[in-house]
């Protein structure tokens, strides 16, 4: 049976939700409050579209750490290959980075956003821009904020995608907590993820590498280590491998006030090594060019050790050889939820059925960033998200003997 549907939010949740929904013959509209559709994901799109991953699959999903068990049969059903096979069929070829990272060959987001706005258009997708969505109606209508004043729209299902909260320029505030909360659905207070963090770097610091990267490095903090890149900036420092322990790092600092980053310079030479290399006399030159010819660091490199000394480095050269494997960065802090890629919290996972379904607001569905849970970056935001907008799709046509929104409103409050 032929449902109308009202998919809130325009980014990949929402979109694969309503592709898959007016596919099926269901009447879809998408309601956004920005005035073009996909901001964030065009955002994400900036460097390059990272789309998902080709690790090994029991590894993907462990990377969505606590909440792995409950999303792995949603990602079950959508897996990495399934968004690449969508992706080339959509018209936008893929090829796999060096990482194990998958990308459009065309490295960009605008060009599939465009494709696949078209195929939504031909599948009869309506989209309403410029509406904000401010909750129910005492009936059980949605009410949204559009550009003429408010507007009561009625439809047999609901999907909330409406991301979580960073980033609010492009659309995702977060203001749905309010309204959800009030109508009695349990929320995971919103975090930063995948943030930068504070570091108190000196003047000399911040003024000569803000902005250079720490390369083929390994970051560790409490046993965890992840090989990448980092990049200093003026406030701190931020980058691949830092997002990947973001996690922790931010635990460890609600929890102590600060965390400890450990830095190891030279990963794939062994601190015996470097300590031998580094006995050899130095000569007329500077210890700057010394620590690079022996021991190959880079400028930022040993300007990060001279910053954990906070005076001379040491002159002995098992000590000197000992910090370059482990520097210590001292994060007072994190960046602010509104910098950060993305959020942790949101929905708990036990507030929704097996079809995404709010439990409290049962024909109301959620999907994407709005629901609790967390992944590096890499790949698998985007998958989570394009895969829990299908099973929230395949929920709503599956709807037998839908309840009445109004009945659900009245219920809620």
């Amino acid at each position: 049976m032929s449902k109308t549907v009202a998919v809130i939010g325009s980014g990949p949740a929402g979109l694969i939700a309503a592709e898959r929904l007016a596919a099926a013959g269901h009447a879809v509209t998408v309601f956004d409050r920005m005035p073009s559709p996909g901001r964030k994901f065009l955002l994400a799109g900036r460097g390059g579209l990272n789309l998902t991953h080709t690790e090994p699959y029991d590894d993907f999903v462990a990377r969505y750490a606590e909440a792995a068990p409950r999303l792995r049969p949603v990602l079950d059903a959508f897996r990495p290959e399934d968004l690449v096979d969508w992706a080339e069929d959509l018209g936008e070829p893929t090829f796999e980075g060096t990482s194990g990272r998958v990308f459009p060959k065309s490295f960009k987001a605008s060009p599939l956003l465009r494709k696949w706005l078209a195929r939504l258009d031909g599948l009869g997708v309506r989209l309403m821009l410029r509406r904000r969505w401010t909750g129910w109606t005492a009936d059980g209508a949605l009410r949204f904020d559009g550009p003429e004043g408010e507007e009561i729209v009625r439809a047999d299902a609901v999907l909330l995608a409406l991301g979580g909260a960073s980033w609010p320029r492009m659309g995702s505030d977060g203001a749905w907590m309010t309204i959800l909360a009030e109508a009695g659905v349990p929320i995971a207070p919103l975090r930063p993820a995948n943030m930068g963090f504070d570091v108190a770097w000196s003047a000399i610091m911040r003024e000569k590498f803000a902005g250079e990267p720490i390369k083929r490095a390994f970051f560790s903090h409490k046993g965890r280590a992840v090989r990448g890149e980092a990049v200093v900036t003026e406030t701190g420092i931020e980058g691949g491998a830092i997002y990947a322990l973001s996690a922790a790092l931010r635990e460890t600092i609600a929890a102590e006030g600060a965390a400890e980053l450990l830095v190891d310079l030279r990963p794939d030479m062994a601190e015996d090594r470097i300590a031998e290399r580094l006995a050899v006399p130095r000569g007329k030159a500077s210890q700057a060019t010394f620590l690079h010819r022996a021991a190959g660091l880079a400028p930022v490199g040993i300007a990060l050790m001279r910053e954990s000394t906070s005076g001379p480095l040491p002159s002995d050269p098992r000590a000197l050889a000992r910090l370059v494997k482990a520097v210590p960065v001292r994060l007072s802090g994190m960046r602010p939820i509104d910098r950060a890629i993305s959020t942790a919290g949101g929905v708990r996972l036990d507030a929704v059925d097996d079809n995404l379904m709010l439990k409290a607001l049962p024909g109301v569905f959620v999907a994407g960033e709005m629901l609790d849970w967390e992944a590096p970056t890499g790949g698998y935001l985007l998958t989570a998200c394009f895969a829990t907008g299908a099973r929230a799709a395949e929920g709503i046509a599956g709807l037998s003997n839908h309840p009445s929104l109004r009945a659900t409103a009245k219920q809620s409050g």
